[in-house]
């Protein structure tokens, strides 16, 4: 087994390769069974209007949902949702101890009040707005970095979702100065067609390139006089609207008629308005079935890890909602909030939909589609990375080659807080982080391949910071000194849970066959300083960074 694996040390051999099988094993099989670490002892009750409707559409169904989860499960679960953050140990045994009945509702409120939010949520968009200095995009650095930043500062400020689209797509001025002028130029095809399928991918959850003709044409007739110039200054770029050329048209006798994608037909008299803010006026009503609809499945999807609408931009008549009901219901309170994303958020993270175990209690084929439990998924790259930086106090280094001068990012910046798609590393591009070429969601790819699975096992950069990180070798030094205390600190710094019996005793016989039976340790549960000790508390930190448990959200 060592040689095929080829594990650079003794350490990471047989025992810890069985240990790391064993804790593997014990998440595995949770999705089979009712397992207490996962799903609590708690039937699910409906505590508002969205539960009332999922539950009534699964009782049609004769699906039966899954528990609630378990407090650690769902304190992790939301740390990494909300902020794309673990837990400290300290926060994770707070809220364990916490008896209160409120404390779920109360975490999920200072968690949306943090700073990592705006951080984890600008990634998002910066992946849908495709944020990015290098090719194909080329925003260049000051441009992507200025267009992130106010990604940013709109998420932290809460900008209402009808004024920060509205903005983008109504904006004129240097992409240096006005950073939402980028939306126009983040975009391959500047055409007007081009800015047209933008669109429509980004606000109205919908393919524009599978529209007929007719109707992407006259989207894209509302750009037609979207003007790009340059300046003298290097790589920035003016967006305006072309006035000069709209009067010399309307001179000519030439006069476009923009066509929403409802059907309604309008005059653009582009010399006088900008046919762009007739776009979003239309665009942000309340009246529109696309954008409010397009973003609250979109919501439902990055919490949930499945659309109501699935995929989330591929919204079109013959892709029906699963819940009719339910979407139509997470508009209406949208729309009534003011177009607040955080109260959105709020709504779904409070339900109990939202806090359903991972463990399915119905083989139903339609059981995942209509969110009878959690829908387990494998962190993001950027959220992973930062994960093991975390637990063991190390950092990483991220750059961007092209274009000169190369891009230096200082260590304390954490992956999820990039401003850059073009800013990276080679962990980051092996764990499917999107290259943000195109904003569809699918370019993101969370699923394991042998090539991620090897690196985490098997490779030095996993290694050292195991075996070298200052944080985490504080935990496995202090195990000679009190072994348990020091297990319950791993545990909660990975997992955010204490560690059961069943693994206490696995850990013990471990150590016990490493000591063997003529070792003066063996007796010492479950570890001693130095020596043998130090290695088999390595081996466990691997196995447990290696498990199902941590590299998923469940």
């Amino acid at each position: 087994m060592r040689s095929v694996a080829n594990f650079p040390s003794d350490r990471w051999g047989c025992a810890g390769l069985l240990l790391f099988f064993l804790t593997r094993l014990s998440f595995c099989c949770a999705a089979e069974v009712s397992d207490p670490l996962f799903a609590g002892t708690e039937e699910p009750q409906p505590q508002g209007k969205l539960d009332e409707i999922v539950f009534r559409r699964l009782e049609e169904l004769k699906i039966r949902p899954a528990k609630v989860c378990s407090d650690p499960v769902f304190l992790r679960r939301v740390y990494l949702d909300v902020i794309g953050t673990l837990p400290t140990a300290d926060e994770a045994r707070a809220f364990l101890a916490n008896g209160s009945d409120s404390k779920r509702r109360e975490l999920i409120d200072r968690l949306t009040a943090r700073g990592e939010y705006a951080d984890y949520w600008a990634m998002k968009w910066c992946d849908i707005l495709r944020v990015k200095a290098e090719f194909p995009i080329n925003l260049w650095p000051n441009a992507a970095q200025a267009y992130h930043r106010w990604i940013r500062t709109a998420l932290a400020q809460n900008m209402p979702y009808d004024r920060f689209v509205r903005e983008l797509l109504t904006a004129s001025g240097s992409n240096f100065r006005e950073p939402q002028v980028n939306f126009y130029r983040a975009v391959q095809n500047r055409s007007p067609e081009g800015i047209a399928q933008a669109l429509a991918l980004s606000f109205m959850g919908s393919r524009a390139d599978k529209w007929e003709r007719e109707q992407l044409q006259g989207l894209a007739n509302f750009f037609a006089y979207v003007g790009f110039k340059k300046t003298a200054e290097w790589k920035e770029e003016i967006v305006y609207h072309d006035t000069v050329r709209a009067a010399a048209d309307a001179s000519a006798g030439r006069t476009l008629t923009g066509v929403l994608p409802d059907g309604t037909s309008m005059r653009l008299f582009a010399e006088r308005t900008d046919p762009r803010e007739l776009l979003a006026d239309w665009l942000v009503s309340p009246k529109n079935p696309w954008f409010a609809r397009a973003v609250a499945n979109r919501m439902w999807y990055w919490l949930l890890g499945r659309g109501i609408i699935h995929e989330p931009d591929d919204i079109r008549p013959d892709n029906p909602a699963q819940n009719p009901e339910l979407l139509a219901y997470l508009e209406r309170e949208l729309v009534a909030s003011g177009y607040d994303l955080k109260y959105l958020m709020r709504l779904i993270l409070h339900s109990q939909t939202y806090q359903l175990a991972s463990i399915p209690r119905s083989n139903h084929p339609l059981a995942g589609e209509h969110f009878a439990h959690y829908h387990v998924r494998r962190l993001d790259a950027e959220v992973l990375i930062d994960a093991l930086c975390q637990i063991t106090g190390t950092s990483e280094e991220y750059m961007s080659m092209i274009p000169e001068p190369f891009t230096f990012i200082p260590p304390e910046v954490r992956s999820i807080a990039l401003p850059d798609g073009s800013i990276t590393s080679p962990f980051l591009e092996l764990f499917g982080r999107p290259p943000r070429d195109t904003g569809l969601e699918d370019e993101r790819n969370n699923h394991m391949t042998a090539a991620q699975r090897l690196h985490l096992l098997n490779s030095s950069h996993i290694q050292k910071k195991i075996e070298q990180g200052p944080k985490l070798r504080a935990i496995l030094m202090s195990i000679r000194n009190d072994p348990r205390k020091a297990l319950d600190e791993l545990y909660l710094t990975v997992l955010s849970r204490f560690p059961t019996d069943a693994e206490l005793r696995t850990i013990r016989e471990y150590v016990l066959e490493e000591a063997g039976t003529e070792g003066k340790n063996a007796a010492k549960f479950p570890l001693r300083g130095g020596g043998r000790g130090a290695g088999t508390a390595v081996d466990l930190t691997w196995s447990l960074l290696n498990s199902a448990e941590f590299l998923y959200k469940h």
